[in-house]
């Protein structure tokens, strides 16, 4: 039997403890044992990448900036689908909120649609709430001590004859068996008035915030969810409704009007110039609609009503931000 002459190990290979090489075999064959012969993850690689940051699509805004879609799992459960900067990891917008018991599929689905809507610039900022899943203290308005309970919490209306109301998570009795959660306005004059209905849009434009009505209602709705006595369907639809669409409050784009106004020497006139919207007068002079504009902002009523305006719709929030005042419509999004 011929010997074999067996070649000294490197230096770097002397060096190297024996467990490494050991440990980095086993890795590696988890990692080919992670997937079958078809090339499909197995169940316990979906597991492991729940736990963590899924990054699941990418795209380039309008600015020129590479923008990605991650979902992430929180603590009690529940998936979070953000659209962030890829370079910085900042400028966190909240996509999808997923219940824990989701199919881990749909937020591959939630990506897909995102991608292809052209209005991806809507989303709100994630919150701390959102992060934790508890009712965050630094966020705008605030229900006051009682906020562990969505029924004795009170909010006011911030503008106009909105301030003559409050409004109030309440169980309203139908002519069915079960009650029905509902929020209801509530005058502060004097003399008896019954309290009404409400939708949430209605409360979130009285208040002119999204929190904490979206949190007390969200809460409210974790309270009665296994209850077959209560019915929130209608609430939850309400809810669902204000999250998906084009309509968002224009408090903050108010603001940032009025302090170009104050500040940089601008006038409403040339502001509605620059989003081309433009009136000529008999003797062939141009001027900024400025109307237009008072309404989109809520300053005017608009036609028909009394009542000063709470929304606008993103596209025009875009284009007075973008031509109007030449800041980027994030900047006044709530």
């Amino acid at each position: 039997m011929t010997q074999t002459i067996a070649t000294p190990p490197s230096a770097v290979a002397r060096r190297a403890p024996s467990k490494t090489r050991v440990g980095a075999l086993r890795r590696s064959k988890r990692r080919r044992s992670a997937r079958t012969r078809g090339g499909q993850v197995n169940s316990q690689t979906v597991l492991a990448a729940r736990r963590r940051l899924n990054p699941l699509g990418s795209y380039t805004d309008a600015g020129g900036r590479t923008r990605e879609v991650i979902a992430g799992r929180r603590g009690d459960g529940d998936v979070l689908v953000v659209d962030r900067d890829a370079v910085t990891l900042g400028d966190r917008r909240l996509v999808a909120h997923l219940a824990a018991d989701e199919p881990s599929e749909n937020a591959a689905l939630v990506c897909e649609h995102y991608l292809h809507d052209e209005h991806r610039g809507r989303c709100r900022r994630v919150s701390a709430e959102d992060l934790t899943g508890r009712p965050s203290t630094a966020q705008g308005p605030q229900p006051g001590p009682a906020s562990e309970d969505p029924h004795r919490a009170e909010l006011l209306g911030r503008r106009g004859d909105e301030r003559d109301y409050v409004y109030r998570l309440e169980l309203v009795r139908t002519e069915h068996a079960e009650a029905e959660l509902r929020w209801r306005r509530h005058s502060r004059r004097a003399g008896p008035a019954a309290p009404t209905p409400v939708c949430v849009r209605d409360v979130i434009g009285a208040v002119e915030s999204y929190e904490p009505v979206c949190g007390l209602t969200l809460r409210a709705l974790a309270m009665y969810r296994r209850d077959p006595r209560v019915s929130t369907a209608g609430l939850r639809e309400e809810l669902g409704r204000v999250r998906e669409s084009p309509i968002v409050l224009n408090r903050k784009l108010r603001q940032a009007v009025l302090a170009a106004i104050e500040h940089r020497d601008l006038s409403m006139s040339e502001i509605a110039y620059r989003c081309g919207r433009i009136k000529r007068g008999c003797k062939g002079g141009a001027c900024g609609e400025t109307s237009w504009l008072a309404r989109r902002l809520g300053i005017l009523p608009e036609s028909g009503t009394d009542r000063l305006g709470s929304w606008v719709h993103s596209d025009v929030l875009a284009l007075i931000a973008r031509d109007g005042l030449g800041i980027s419509p994030r900047e006044v999004e709530l």
